[in-house]
């Protein structure tokens, strides 16, 4: 089990749901939080909610100078969780090719942004946390999941190019796959919750739902012919 108190962790992109939880059970173990997202607002009142030390820093991760100088503002930190995620259900039929796009942006390139900045100084002092937040649906392709989907399966591959390439140093990379936020007044925090003890162990990959993630590894693994004829099916 790790020790939390007196680390120093940056939450990047968002202050609701899950980062909002997540930002809460970091500050209650005793971790100095810096929280990032576009809208200061929120994250003021996020910080103002918080127990422990805390504070913010605008960031939009879809912008490259944007994530470069809160970076530069955010300082020398212990870990980081990328946390950035904007989810709209879309058909292939009714595709909105812009909305596509900024899902890959924000989820996908937008890590890319962040962790890519930030290896260096990692590497440098070979000591660094790095959490990034896959999703179920980045297992295998299906319905109404354009856009998010491929995103969310670059991230859990990113993820997995990270730690193969980091497992020889004393940085430690992990992928949680968690279901998107929701509206509920409660929303977010199974998955915090997931994320936060996963990142207490020593394991490389985590999840919010073991007998879904169990589902859709043994879909992965299931020929596209059968696939297609339980999909069949169900029409």
């Amino acid at each position: 089990m790790k020790t939390w108190q007196g680390k120093r962790y940056w939450l990047v992109g968002s202050s609701e749901g899950t980062a909002r939880s997540l930002a809460h059970l970091l500050s209650r173990a005793g971790v100095e939080v810096v929280v990032s997202a576009k809208h200061e607002a929120r994250l003021q009142d996020l910080v103002a909610e918080l127990p422990g030390r805390a504070s913010y820093v605008p960031c939009d991760t879809a912008e490259l100078d944007s994530v470069r100088d809160a970076i530069r503002e955010v300082g020398a930190i212990d870990g980081v969780v990328y946390l950035a995620d904007v989810h709209w259900p879309m058909n292939a039929k009714r595709i909105t090719t812009e909305d596509a796009v900024e899902m890959c942006n924000v989820n996908l390139v937008g890590a890319m942004r962040v962790i890519g900045d930030l290896l260096p100084d990692m590497v440098a002092a070979d000591s660094g946390h790095i959490v990034l937040t896959g999703s179920m649906a980045g297992f295998r392709g299906e319905k109404s999941t354009i856009g998010y989907g491929a995103s969310k399966a670059g991230v859990m591959t990113f993820a997995e190019c990270l730690a193969a390439d980091l497992r020889d140093t004393d940085i430690q990379v992990q992928l949680v796959n968690v279901a998107p936020d929701g509206v509920a007044d409660n929303a977010g925090e199974t998955a915090a919750r997931a994320i936060f003890e996963h990142m207490g162990t020593d394991q490389f990959r985590g999840t919010e739902s073991f007998v879904t993630t169990l589902r859709k590894r043994v879909e992965q693994l299931t020929p596209d012919w059968l696939i297609d004829a339980v999909r069949a099916r169900r029409r």
